[in-house]
């Protein structure tokens, strides 16, 4: 992914609102899949960390590119931006 990809990327995550909180009990296998699900469907998410869960998030946002096949746009703070290209259909084309 170019600069360029990644901050047009980052752009259209800067409206968006979290959709999935990670916690005390950090990544479940639960959470993971249903980061997975999401992925898929929207190629484009955001993840926030509590305050609750001690895992630094840069390690917890590459753990779920890993396991969702994904690729880490940016770590803010306790923000996760991740993106996953659809198969087909994709909505959102990069530059």
């Amino acid at each position: 992914m170019t600069s360029k990809q990644r901050a047009y990327l980052k752009s259209l995550a800067m409206t968006m609102d979290p959709i999935f909180q990670i916690g005390k009990a950090s990544l479940t296998p639960e959470v993971i899949e249903g980061i997975r699900e999401a992925i898929d469907k929207r190629e484009l998410i955001k993840v926030s960390v509590l305050k609750n869960c001690f895992d630094d998030p840069r390690e917890i946002a590459e753990v779920l590119a890993e396991r969702t096949r994904s690729q880490v746009v940016q770590v803010i703070g306790k923000k996760i931006v991740l993106y996953k290209p659809a198969k087909e259909n994709s909505k959102i084309v990069l530059p």
